[in-house]
């Protein structure tokens, strides 16, 4: 049962100032929270989707790198807060009242809004990563944060150990959740005891009691640092402080917890591959703990039969496709289409994701690769066949996924 008075004593900061320099060229003109997902969505939809979920109404988006693009997605499509309800969703740019520079790290941009603490005085803070993929309700960590008497809860799910190991935070828990240790990115992570193929990870979801978050916060900026919650908050307040972890309850309602940090293009592209799986482990279309984001009025999808020759037949399988796509006898698999995507005569789209307004020409053929908004793909033009030749126009990663930038003009 949520208490609606421990979630109107909460006040929530969503980090989402993330340059993203490993999801470059995506992050080219947008910051990290703002790279369209899953067709229609916003990376950062799924972290306000959770909290709208759970009946958190009070939420600052502190913003920082090329944050147009956010501040229009979240103006546009989040305008469902009630003034008079005191609800609200307000983001905060670097503000410069404590320092003369740019947000240093997760903690030093808490910091320089220590004064909306001061203004509010909430009870708790609950405090957020703009960038991640799950579905959680907060409230009912918050509820296991007082019942413990904690003076921070980290949220943890359990992880591969060989993912996580340089990537993410790993805990070292007692029987009773409290924390013991917390190592930042460790290159030989600790093994949950009798499971050593997982480790326990930090989410990046703190609940903090507001006193101790103040203090915090306050002492750490006068270190030399990196200002972060994970490398010098959290393993600063173990020794001294109740620190507990909340394992992750997911909403998801599947048989496995799924919680993805898509941090670099291939983590990106395998969430979003995710998807369009038979059975998806994350699943868009549950409508008692749904994903939600701006959805501009377009036309629905439509397929075309161009004409008697063979395979000139609009087509798609095993994808995803948003309003405005039109496939002109084209064919499509395995892919992830964004609004008013054109495929025409001939064309074969396979394990790609296009952003909106993409145009791919006749006979032209994709496979596996990631195509930013607004470019158009010449008749005739391949990618994804020869990873030599792409590389030297377009970003190739590791795994053989081309990245097409925003805008990009292709002869």
């Amino acid at each position: 049962m949520k208490s609606i008075k421990s979630l109107r004593e909460t006040l929530t900061f969503i980090l989402a100032g993330g340059q993203g320099e490993r999801l470059y060229p995506l992050t080219r003109e947008r910051s990290k929270p703002a790279v369209p997902f899953g067709g229609h969505y916003r990376i950062v939809d799924f972290t306000l989707s959770n909290c709208v979920n759970s009946g958190l109404m009070r939420i600052f988006v502190l913003t920082q790198y090329r944050s147009l693009s956010l501040d229009r997605h979240l103006k546009w499509g989040w305008n469902i807060f009630s003034r008079a309800a005191g609800e609200f969703l307000f983001t905060v740019p670097p503000q410069f009242r404590t320092t003369t520079s740019w947000y240093k790290g997760t903690a030093d941009a808490v910091f320089q809004n220590i004064d909306i603490l001061q203004k509010w005085k909430p009870a708790r803070v609950l405090i957020l990563s703009g960038d991640h993929i799950y579905k959680m309700d907060y409230s009912r960590m918050i509820e296991a944060h007082m019942q413990t008497g904690a003076a921070v809860t980290v949220a943890t799910v359990d992880f591969e150990r060989a993912v996580a190991a340089g990537r993410l935070g790993v805990l070292e828990t007692d029987d009773q959740n409290r924390i013991l240790s917390f190592e930042e990115k460790p290159e030989n992570p600790k093994p949950i005891p009798g499971r050593p193929d997982l480790s326990r990870v930090n989410m990046g979801v703190y609940v903090f009691e507001a006193d101790t978050l103040c203090k915090a916060i306050s002492e750490e900026s006068q270190l030399d640092s990196s200002h972060d919650f994970g490398r010098d908050i959290i393993p600063s307040l173990i020794k001294n402080e109740k620190i507990y972890a909340y394992p992750f309850v997911d909403e998801n309602r599947k048989e496995i917890n799924y919680w993805r940090d898509i941090g670099t293009l291939d983590s990106y592209y395998e969430a979003s591959m995710d998807l369009i799986k038979t059975n998806p482990l994350f699943n868009l279309y549950d409508t008692s703990f749904p994903v939600l984001s701006f959805a501009d009025l377009r036309p629905p999808v439509k397929t075309v039969f161009a004409g008697d020759e063979e395979n000139r037949i609009g087509i798609a399988l095993d994808s995803l496709l948003c309003n405005g796509c039109i496939i002109s006898g084209g064919r499509v698999e395995r892919s992830i289409l964004s609004p008013d995507v054109r495929i025409n005569s001939f064309s074969l789209v396979q394990d790609s994701i296009l952003f909106e307004r993409v145009n791919v020409g006749r006979n032209a053929r994709i496979r596996k690769a990631i195509v930013d908004k607004d470019v158009k793909i010449p008749p005739g033009f391949t990618i994804g066949y020869d990873h030599k030749q792409d590389a030297e126009r377009f970003t190739v990663t590791d795994s053989g996924i081309v990245i097409i930038p925003k805008g990009e003009k292709i002869s």
